[in-house]
């Protein structure tokens, strides 16, 4: 009996213990209590979900790729593609001691911190130091990597070789745009201190076209690059004959939201992990970045493409539908708009509607002149981010891109429809008055469709200039066809070969729309001959 029931006992604690494992899927290092899981919970934007921005582009530190292979963790904003590297994996145990699904974000290195403020996302974990003019935005985490400062350069470059800051006199230097790394160059006696530069890639072929001799890296993504590009190579510096840094400047920690919650946790993460652990991680990033055989330009280009083809058809395809949807949408506002303000409206209209006239019609100049007379970079920075922070309103990406692009479209098409509309005779809109039709009955069947006729090649123009400018797209992480090719560059570190795809393939995209349009132009102009037929016989009075 005392056995039946020890049982039964048994029985009945595997079962409870099989139900707590299926209720509690995210199992996590800490043991976590009910109280410290509302504060991780208070600290995230969407519950249960650690929300992580990173360029995915500054290898060994973070990377993408097409597949899930070595650990890698799927983009969310980036269909097809995968980050990995030191920062990806730390992430992934950040979240998993969180007891937290993690999702990557990818972002510009400039969008990170409006990301983070605007809540887009929950962390930045990407090489990022907690530098002072950071600290007066963002909170840090302690510091999960820490590295000394080099300069990559090329391996048959006269600087190959050097051993102090004192070697580098007359030598063109360029660093990271909003990095410390770029105000370290100023401490290279005599330097030539060049422009800064977007990102690594942009760096690293800058260097190997010989239009600068070094720039600035901390040493594992230094590493990374010569792991990458045998072509390469980086100068280290001891005692006194290297950069004046501080500690707060080599470090690397976790990006945060002023006093948020999840600091504390992540801080306590983090202290789980040994340097030895943090070190065998980094070198294990690196050795992934290890240089393929050699094929030649052309193999180079193929081997791009097999990796990354499906993720430039998909930037390709999405390019073309922001800029088709775009135009026709800005082409419908501006159409609006040019009707609105082609009205006879004046003193003698009537008060009440003249005066409501005159304040639609001053709202719209603004708008033209407001979006005509800002880049469009500027209005993504601030419509998909500022509508977050200020208005609460959480676009995607892809929504922000048609908003961005098809306003900006109509404010220039509004004011082409308009000089299509003053280019006709003004008789031709006198004579439909004097046969009794209305200005909306003008404007449909008389004016509108001679009008559109006329400015059809500004139209096919501002098309094929849509499908170039989505590129300034790549800002507010939309994946079309230059944010693909960026990944891909900063991946493979085959900028040149990388570009050269994207070329091709925008090149066909902007030729095939011309001749498309042109098409469309010799159907709408008619035949070029015509027949004149006469009357065989006069009549006779």
């Amino acid at each position: 009996m005392n056995k039946f029931r020890l049982s039964r006992l048994m029985s009945l604690f595997i079962i409870v213990m099989t139900l707590l494992t299926i209720l509690i899927p995210s199992a996590s290092a800490q043991d976590w209590g009910q109280e410290e899981q509302e504060q991780i919970e208070q600290g995230l934007e969407t519950p249960g979900v650690f929300r992580v921005g990173m360029e995915a582009n500054y290898a060994p530190f973070n990377w993408s790729q097409t597949s899930n292979t070595d650990g890698a963790v799927p983009i969310s904003n980036s269909n097809g593609e995968y980050a990995n590297g030191y920062d990806a994996q730390i992430a992934q145990q950040i979240a998993d001691q969180l007891g937290l699904e993690l999702e990557i974000v990818k972002l510009e290195w400039d969008g990170l911190p409006p990301a983070l403020q605007s809540g887009k996302i929950d962390a930045i974990i990407a090489g990022m130091s907690p530098t002072p003019e950071r600290l007066e935005q963002i909170d840090f985490s302690d510091s999960y990597y820490e590295s000394d400062i080099v300069l990559v350069t090329r391996a048959d470059s006269q600087y190959a070789d050097a051993t102090s800051l004192d070697d580098f006199e007359n030598a063109r230097v360029t660093g990271q745009l909003n990095t410390f790394h770029y105000e370290l160059i100023q401490q290279i006696p005599g330097v030539i201190q060049q422009t800064a530069m977007d990102s690594f890639p942009t760096m690293i072929s800058s260097v190997l076209s010989d239009k600068s001799d070094a720039y600035v890296s901390e040493r594992p993504g230094a590493m990374a690059a010569v792991a990458a590009n045998n072509d390469l190579s980086y100068v280290t510096f001891e005692g006194e004959n290297s950069f004046d840094t501080d500690a707060v400047d080599t470090n690397i920690a976790v990006g945060l939201r002023k006093n948020s919650p999840l600091t504390p946790f992540i801080n306590q993460t983090l202290s789980n992990i040994s340097s030895d652990e943090r070190d065998q991680l980094m070198q294990d990033m690196v050795d992934l970045n290890q240089q393929s055989e050699d094929t030649g330009f052309w193999g180079d280009v193929a081997a791009i493409w097999s990796d990354y083809g499906q993720q430039f058809i998909r930037g390709a395809v999405n390019t073309m539908f922001i800029a088709l949807t775009s135009t026709i949408i800005g082409f419908l506002i501006g159409l609006i708009i040019a009707i609105f303000r082609s009205l006879p409206v004046n003193r003698n209209s009537g008060l009440l509607q003249y005066g409501l006239y005159k304040i639609f019609d001053l709202l719209i100049t603004a708008y033209i002149e407001i979006f005509r007379g800002t880049p469009m970079m500027v209005q993504s920075m601030l419509i998909f981010y500022g509508s977050k922070l200020f208005f609460d309103i959480d676009m995607s990406s892809m929504v922000a891109a048609l908003i961005i692009v098809s306003i900006n479209t109509a404010a220039y098409l509004t004011e082409v429809i308009r000089g299509g509309i003053q280019g006709l005779d003004s008789g031709q809109l006198e004579a439909t008055k004097a046969i009794g039709m209305n200005h909306v009955q003008a404007m449909r069947y008389v004016i509108l469709p001679q009008a559109i006729r006329n400015i059809l090649p500004a139209l096919g123009n501002e098309f094929v200039i849509n499908i170039k400018d989505t590129s300034v797209l790549n800002v507010i992480a939309v994946t079309e066809l230059f944010f693909v090719t960026r990944s891909a560059a900063g991946s493979t570190y085959m900028t040149f070969q990388t570009f050269f795809i994207a070329a091709l393939i925008y090149f066909v995209l902007t030729f095939a729309t011309t001749r498309f349009l042109r098409y469309i132009e010799t159907r709408m102009d008619g035949n070029a001959n015509y027949t004149v037929h006469q009357s065989s016989t006069i009549p006779e009075n």
